[in-house]
């Protein structure tokens, strides 16, 4: 049997465009036989981590790839052959989206708004001798027109000659009658000009059944009606994965077309597998390795936190930490995160690490969190664990109007070519995606407001029936009917890309070798285009500068106490660390819910739950606020409006239901 490898796919990640996951193409792909796909998204690599994992739960052959568009709307699909080449792809990508420079794989300093060039979402600025300057090593696969004219067989001429790696002519059928007579004509222009066909189906969506969507898609993506978009639509539905005997069904006469497929995957064996992410080597004193260093501030910071001496028991679990750490080979993530913490407090700054960090004793030695280990059972496992293959995640809350000063150190400590933001996806909910789709089907906007606002909060699964009818609507007219089902299929579809909340990736190496960097809005911002599960599934480690306007609040309360308490503490500065603990007269506020402003324990489901649990020291705070999460409370565990499970019974029995704060 004839093997074919589909090297034309465009996933959900060419946004508004292409209109299955990544894994769904992967299982069709498996399901039909296909010995490979090439995933490869217009002007990104933003889908590429999450067709990798699925051809590998699929045990598929995922190509690496991208769809390069430049200025002038003409096209080039490539694929890297070896690492190297990857590397200059993802340069090239970050030319297009950042301003990089192609010599230095570095950005542009950026030290005043003057000099920003910002370059709009998902847009990329590229042309063709750009990438042919880094083209090295990327097999380029041209796609073929609608029109055949003399203008393109002269393209196709300069650019086999120009391009610096192997050139393909790569073929779909259009479906409309002359097939035969196209095909004929375009291989013997990929003999005449020594750009050999290849055969493809030019995959926008992996079944049939998702044209539909593809097409409102479309509509999203030029601002247009379905009965105004004409041509802008996809002739048919043919647009989906096909076998190896369809494609030789459909290239009869030229089935060397399909054949040869297999001949740029044999080319092309890069994988994402190959990539070998490095952290950043720290400073270290002469003389010194990074294990020694650590462990040198670890125990000079746990002398400073108990001048008396530290229990024994907390020398012992930092000296295990210290061994996990070492085996691991954490430390420069450690000396990473001491010297953000620390230069953030030598200019005054307050901060503090939270989430499972707060569960290390090397992180209160390094000063990273303020809480002290003596006070709280330390299960370090929750944070590092030898059996888990999960790097460590320590999460630095600072304050919200100085984060900024953060992030620009951390840019000049490491360069823009060696750190960025990871990304965020912006994928749609059901509000949004019953306006886009609604107003893609020419709905009214009264209607569409009208469903999107029986939708409880931001997130959820759908549209239900009883959203329609309480908006009043006729679930069955057909226009409105098809509206709900396509929406169904719309949620969770990425719809942008925007920047982390402040998830910074550091890379020993430059890092528009290993991801394409692009500007964000803000200006002296980049980010790369892999999100926070992109980035753990190749085992990137990453560092996490966030924002918490409390601090602010809190740093500006100890500076209106030393104004006006000046004599009170004797001049030494408050911190997070030397606040008097467990004031009674504080636990007392918080049984009667006097809890307006107090950061974690101020939303109504917690003030609900305060008098009940009756807190009388910070632990019981952590419980607390632990179990007034959506997790517990949908699980039937907790509520903070019934007193008892009795009571949760007693009303779903009378057809009742709850109300979730």
């Amino acid at each position: 049997m004839t093997s074919f490898a589909e090297l034309d796919c465009l996933t959900h990640y060419s946004f508004l465009e292409g209109a299955s996951y990544p894994r769904e193409l992967a299982f069709e792909a498996k399901r039909l036989g296909l010995a490979a796909v090439g995933v490869a998204d217009r002007n990104s690599l933003a889908g590429i981590v999450r067709a990798w994992q699925a051809g590998k739960a699929e045990t598929l052959d995922v190509l690496t790839g991208a769809r390069l568009q430049f200025t002038d709307q003409t096209e080039l699909i490539v694929y890297p052959r070896n690492r190297a080449a990857y590397g200059r792809l993802c340069r090239i990508l970050s030319i297009g989206k950042a301003e990089v420079d192609a010599d230095t794989a570095s950005l542009p300093s950026e030290e005043g708004q003057s000099d920003w060039k910002p370059i709009p979402k998902n847009q990329c600025r590229l042309s063709f001798e750009q990438a042919c300057a880094l083209g090295e090593g990327l097999v380029g696969l041209v796609p073929a027109p609608t029109v055949i004219d003399p203008a393109f067989e002269a393209r196709l001429r300069a650019w086999r000659a120009a391009w610096p790696d192997k050139l393909y002519l790569l073929v779909s059928p259009l479906y409309r009658g002359d097939d035969r007579a196209r095909l004929n004509a375009l291989a013997a222009m990929a003999r005449r000009e020594d750009a050999p066909m290849l055969a493809s189906n030019g995959v926008l969506y992996h079944q049939y059944e998702r044209r539909r969507l593809q097409d409102v898609l479309t509509c999203i993506r030029h601002g247009v009606t379905i009965d105004e978009a004409g041509l802008k639509l996809q002739a048919n539905a043919e647009r989906h994965i096909k076998n190896a005997a369809d494609m030789l069904r459909l290239f009869r006469g030229h089935e060397d077309a399909v054949e040869r497929t297999m001949e740029v995957v044999q080319a092309c064996p890069f994988r994402l597998d190959d990539l070998k992410y490095q952290y950043p080597d720290e400073p270290i004193p002469p003389g010194k390795t990074a294990t020694q260093h650590l462990r040198r501030l670890s125990f000079a910071g746990l002398r400073r936190a108990y001048p008396d001496g530290a229990p024994t028991d907390i020398r012992k679990t930092l000296c295990k930490e210290l061994r996990v750490i070492r085996k691991l080979k954490y430390e420069p993530y450690f000396l990473t995160v001491h010297d953000i913490v620390r230069w953030a407090r030598g200019q005054g700054i307050l901060c503090q690490g939270r989430g499972s960090a707060a569960n290390s004793v090397v992180c209160y030695a390094l000063g990273i969190t303020s809480v002290d280990p003596t006070k709280q059972d330390v299960l370090f496992e929750r944070f590092i664990s030898e059996e888990r293959s999960e790097p460590p995640d320590i999460d630095v809350d600072f304050e919200h109007e100085r984060r900024e000063a953060v992030i620009q150190y951390i840019y000049r400590r490491y360069g823009r070519h060696r750190a960025a933001i990871c990304a965020t996806q912006i994928c749609y909910r059901p509000r949004s995606a019953i306006r886009d789709v609604g107003k893609a089907l020419g709905l009214t906007e009264d209607v569409t407001a009208a469903l999107a606002g029986t939708v409880w909060g931001s997130w959820g699964e759908g549209l239900k029936e009883d959203h329609v009818k309480r908006a009043g609507l006729d679930g069955e007219a057909p226009r409105l009917k098809l509206a709900l089902e396509l929406t169904q299929e719309l949620i969770g579809f990425p719809r942008h890309l925007s920047q982390h909340v402040g998830g910074f990736v550091l890379t020993q190496a430059p890092l528009v070798e290993t991801v394409p960097v692009g500007n964000a809005a803000m200006p002296d911002r980049t980010f790369i285009e892999w999100d926070k599960d992109d980035i753990d599934a190749l085992g990137i480690m990453k560092v996490d500068v966030l924002a918490l306007g409390m601090l602010t609040a809190i740093s500006k309360s100890f500076a209106l106490i030393h104004q006006a308490y000046p004599d009170h503490w004797d001049g030494r500065p408050l911190t997070l660390a030397s606040l008097p603990k467990e004031d009674p007269r504080v636990y007392d506020m918080l049984c009667q819910a006097d809890s307006v402003g107090v950061f974690q324990v101020e939303s109504r489901a917690q003030m609900a739950m305060l008098p009940r649990l009756q807190p009388r020291e910070f632990y019981d705070l952590v419980v607390e606020v632990a179990i007034v999460r959506p997790g517990p409370i949908r699980g039937g565990m907790v509520h903070p409006y019934l007193k008892s499970r009795k009571e949760k019974r007693e009303i779903e029995a009378n057809g009742g239901v709850f109300e979730i704060d």
